[in-house]
């Protein structure tokens, strides 16, 4: 399980494909990009089957590589 950013664009909840591990991570980086995008009227976190594929920290966003399975 992840979760994923989501933004509120003309009435409809959009995302991209980042992940995170936390509710929290996603969260934060949906209110970063709602800061820099002109059409959002609110952000929240949503919870995914996908992977978890970045972390959102003090640093900003970082890639997280899956681990090759043997």
């Amino acid at each position: 399980m992840s979760w994923k950013p989501q933004v509120l664009v003309q009435g409809e909840w959009c995302s991209n494909a980042l992940r995170f591990a936390t509710k929290d991570e996603a969260e934060a980086n949906a209110r970063d990009l709602m800061r820099r995008w002109v059409l959002v009227r609110d952000s929240r976190a949503h919870q995914s089957d996908d992977p978890v594929n970045y972390v959102w920290d003090a640093n900003g966003l970082t890639e997280v590589k899956p681990e090759k399975v043997p």
